[in-house]
């Protein structure tokens, strides 16, 4: 898709028309060739059944290190880790990433075009845009990373654990996409890497939060198969959950269950 494009529906189908995007310069709107070997992009998860829409998204693994901010390790290494990315989202055309200090609640930002850099801000757990050439981004090391597109342009990624899906993040992501021109029948789901069902083993409190019925001791937990579900009461139909388990493939992702410190991002942009 061009730089000046957007996708739309009409009763004649789709269409390409205008659209915001975040401004980059010439130099800044790069391709995949000059992205870091080794970096977080080149070593991340990717999502193939979005790209169709002309999305990147990926989530990072260990091989491009820890993305968390609330760690022991030396500032300089994790900057660098989020220089590095930087550096690879400007390669794709993206100068712009949204970010926030994250605290399992159900806030979704919306950000507008027009900006370059790295913005952090406070209290989010979910970001949505309708601009191309910015990114979007959560960290994650066992909560599920929800990607959202519609093929007119907009989209979302919001991190989910259970106090999240209990908060109704994931409606309040698809209603924030509404209310940008993208009904939840025309959206592209996807559950990103979390912690599987088979691995989650909560108390009773959190199935009656996230399950709404009760139950007795502890029992195992499918967050994702939760979202599916919840998803789909929303209207949406086009769903999939990726197969990565943070504590079962704990070689290549992190895991709080597993007593790891480090973070992986989830990344959604649109170029």
């Amino acid at each position: 898709m061009s730089d000046s494009a957007r996708l739309v529906r009409s009763s004649s189908g789709w269409s390409r028309v205008g659209t915001e995007r975040s401004e980059a310069t010439h130099a800044e709107r790069g391709d995949a060739g000059a992205i870091a070997a080794n970096g977080p992009i080149s070593t991340a998860i990717r999502i193939p059944e979005l790209a169709v829409h002309g999305v990147h998204a990926f989530t990072t693994t260990r091989a491009a290190g820890s993305f968390g901010l609330a760690s022991d390790e030396p500032v300089q290494a994790v900057m660098g880790r989020w220089s590095t990315l930087m550096d690879d989202l400007r390669a794709l055309g993206a100068p712009a990433l949204a970010t926030a200090g994250q605290v399992h609640g159900s806030e979704v930002l919306v950000h507008a075009p027009g900006w370059r850099g790295w913005l952090r801000g406070k209290d989010t757990d979910g970001h949505a845009t309708r601009s191309a050439g910015l990114a979007l981004a959560v960290t994650i090391a066992d909560c599920t990373p929800v990607f959202l597109v519609h093929p007119g342009g907009a989209l979302s990624v919001l991190h989910a654990g259970w106090r999240g899906t209990a908060a109704d993040i994931l409606e309040r992501g698809i209603l924030t996409l509404a209310e940008l021109g993208a009904p939840a029948d025309e959206l592209s789901i996807h559950l990103g890497p979390a912690i599987c069902g088979a691995c989650y083993e909560v108390g009773p409190e959190v199935v009656q939060a996230v399950l709404g019925r009760a139950s007795s001791g502890k029992s195992m937990l499918d967050v994702r198969e939760a979202l599916a579900d919840r998803a789909r009461r929303a209207g949406c139909t086009d769903i999939t959950i990726s197969e990565w388990c943070t504590r079962c493939h704990g070689d290549r992702l992190y895991s709080h269950r597993r007593g790891d410190a480090g973070r992986q991002l989830a990344v959604i942009v649109r170029v």
